[in-house]
């Protein structure tokens, strides 16, 4: 009786063993993951991502492409609205493509090396690796990380990362506010590792080819329209009257002047760019110019004019103020102050089929596109970002970053005028 309790002590000790031995612990996936991240040449992801910041929740069809050293391709689809953006990193740079439109827009960034995205695998590993108050969680075929989310929004507090046990590609993230609401939700459907990739994938002509709607054939991305430093001095003769604004007790007189002067100076810019396209005209008047556009059709004509869109969202005691219309840079766009707890000024524009160069800045993750964060003379913020061919500004002295996350985030649909 003693040697067969034995004979079943020895017996489980054996199975208890086997299923350790078969059993990772977090350190044991973390390596892991270190190793993967280091050592990963591709891969190629798609599902579906939606956004919870809005009134309504937004729901994206995502497409992630990586290729070693630093190309990237994210395709991002908005089905109910027939909007198609694609964020591009290669050789020559950061852009944000609207192929529909014929859009091209540059970002000076090194993103997404210290700025990552929530559908950005290596973003997720590195939230992972670093975090070492990581909480960790398995079952029978998934491995359960819940780690700081660490993206330049203010709004994102924490993260839960779920990756397959048998080779680590990832399957959902849930990303949540302070409050633990979900604010973003991925779920992929389809992910390689080391996938065959065609490098005109992560070229931008190439991703242009979808076909324009507007403007002419082929997107001008060689030359930008305005260098770094009129891009910066434009931005800031456009938004001068934003820090006025946090001066208490302004007088009606004074909104009015700061209005036309703001005006004035956007109507300088426009001549100031119109007679430089006028000496280039000259000199290539026996050449056929890049910039000529085509004859275009009326639903080409209603789809390039310009629609100003609003945002859903201000913060509170804030209530919107007047609105301009402007020509910014030779477009059509529009500008509205809004007052209150905080004051602020958004200016929207429709720019032409070429590439616009952006002042260095921060970029910032609004989830269905970038945004670049800039700051002025007089801590003016700037915060630059395109959705649906049209390029947004939105400018403070004393907004918050989170809140202007919020409201950018909120600019999706037709204003209400």
């Amino acid at each position: 009786m003693r040697r067969m309790t034995w004979t079943a002590a020895i017996v489980l000790s054996i199975v208890l063993l086997l299923a350790a031995c078969g059993k990772k612990d977090a350190e044991s996936v973390v390596k892991d993951l270190d190793k993967l991240m280091n050592t990963m040449e591709s891969y190629q992801g798609s599902g579906t991502m939606t956004l919870h910041s809005g009134e309504q929740p937004q729901t994206y069809d995502v497409e992630v492409t990586y290729q070693q050293p630093h190309n990237y391709r994210i395709k991002l689809t908005n089905e109910q609205k027939n909007v198609t953006q694609i964020i591009l990193k290669n050789d020559d740079g950061v852009f944000v493509l609207t192929p529909k439109l014929n859009k091209v827009f540059r970002f000076q960034s090194d993103w997404p090396q210290n700025q990552g995205q929530v559908y950005l695998y290596q973003t997720l590993l590195q939230s992972i690796v670093v975090d070492g108050s990581r909480q960790f969680e398995t079952s029978d075929k998934e491995y359960v990380f819940d780690v700081m989310a660490n993206y330049n929004n203010g709004t994102f507090s924490r993260q839960k990362i779920w990756l397959n046990k048998d080779d680590y590609r990832p399957l959902q993230v849930e990303v949540s506010d302070t409050n633990a609401k979900v604010m973003v939700d991925v779920k992929f459907t389809a992910f390689e590792f080391d996938a065959k990739l065609d490098p005109a994938m992560f070229d931008t002509d190439a991703n242009m080819k979808e076909g324009p709607v507007t403007g002419s054939a082929d997107p001008t991305t060689a030359t930008p329209e305005m260098t770094d430093q009129q891009a910066e001095e434009a931005n800031n003769q456009a938004t001068e009257s934003a820090a006025e604004q946090t001066e208490e007790q302004q007088t009606e007189q004074t909104k009015e002047e700061a209005t036309e002067e703001t005006t004035e100076q956007v109507k300088e810019e426009e001549a100031e760019q119109s007679d430089d396209k006028s000496r280039d005209a000259e000199q290539s008047s026996e050449e056929p110019s890049a910039m000529e556009t085509p004859e275009q059709s009326d639903d080409q004509i209603v789809a390039g004019q310009f629609v100003a869109m609003g945002p859903s969202y201000m913060p509170g005691d804030v209530v919107m103020g007047e609105t301009v219309d402007i020509v910014f840079g030779g477009n059509p766009g529009m500008m509205t102050r809004y007052e209150g707890s905080y004051n602020y000024t958004l200016i929207q524009t429709q720019p032409k089929d070429v590439a616009a160069s952006l002042v260095p800045g921060i970029i910032h993750d609004l989830g269905f596109t970038i945004a670049e964060m800039t700051v002025g003379e007089d801590s003016l913020k700037t915060l630059t970002w395109t959705y649906e061919g049209q390029q947004f500004r939105l400018t403070s002295a004393d907004l918050p970053d989170t809140e202007m996350t919020k409201i950018a985030q909120s600019v999706q649909g037709k204003m209400e005028k």
